[in-house]
């Protein structure tokens, strides 16, 4: 135990130590190096306490803040973050966002399926053929031009959009697709002529000045049977 001699001298070491902290720490604080509020209770909380924002004043009155280097700066640049932290890296430009990383899938158009009458068709061969055109009046059809086709069909039938062939070959009825006439769309053999043989075919318009323009032409001639047949 001290005396109370030893005692006396302890604590005007310990009070003019006090006393000389003070000092230095308002000398600090009147000169900007110290913060009051980075100063810590105990000396281990001292070394764990980061320096606040100290603000100073430049020549021009302005106020400066010095703010802690933030974690991960190094050498003056600061270190990049890690990806991983961001679930990953980000797509550059260009590149597809979608899940899976693969590129965008392109749309793409499919044909539609040929059909006639609502009912869906199917393709059974291809004819090689000589087409020429007419009209329903008397400079094509002559005596016969009366409004009607050989089968029996008015002429107006599928909007008037029907072919004359050698029903030996194509019978009434049979489903063609011809290039070039009605959009490429199916039409039936509903009429047949005395110049009509064999590879021949005569589609049907609706003036004989119009038939005239189609002239003679080769084409692949489609035909369709009934796909749900």
């Amino acid at each position: 135990m001290l005396s109370r001699r030893g005692a006396w001298v302890a604590g005007t070491l310990g009070g003019g130590l006090a006393v000389a902290s003070v000092a230095v720490l308002a000398w600090g604080w009147s000169t900007g190096r110290v913060s009051l509020g980075a100063i810590a209770s105990s000396e281990a909380e001292l070394m764990a306490v980061r320096p606040l924002p100290i603000e100073e004043t430049s020549d021009a009155g302005r106020s400066l803040v010095f703010l802690p280097e933030p974690a991960g700066w190094r050498g003056g640049e600061a270190e990049p973050a890690d990806e991983r932290s961001f679930g990953g890296p980000v797509a550059s430009q260009g590149e597809s966002e979608t899940p899976g990383g693969g590129a965008a899938a392109e749309a793409i158009d499919e044909e539609p399926a040929m059909s006639f009458d609502g009912r869906p068709l199917r393709a059974v061969r291809t004819i090689t053929m000589k087409v020429t055109a007419y009209s329903p009046d008397e400079q094509s059809c002559g005596i016969w031009a009366d409004g009607r086709t050989a089968s029996g069909y008015s002429v107006w039938t599928n909007g008037m959009k029907l072919v004359a062939a050698d029903t030996r070959l194509l019978p009434f009825g049979t489903i063609l697709s011809v290039p070039g006439y009605h959009d490429g769309k199916p039409v039936q053999v509903l009429d047949r002529g005395g110049a009509i043989k064999g590879r021949r075919l005569d589609v049907l318009y609706p003036t004989h000045e119009i038939a005239r323009e189609w002239g003679v032409q080769d084409l692949e001639v489609t035909v369709w049977e009934y796909a749900d047949e």
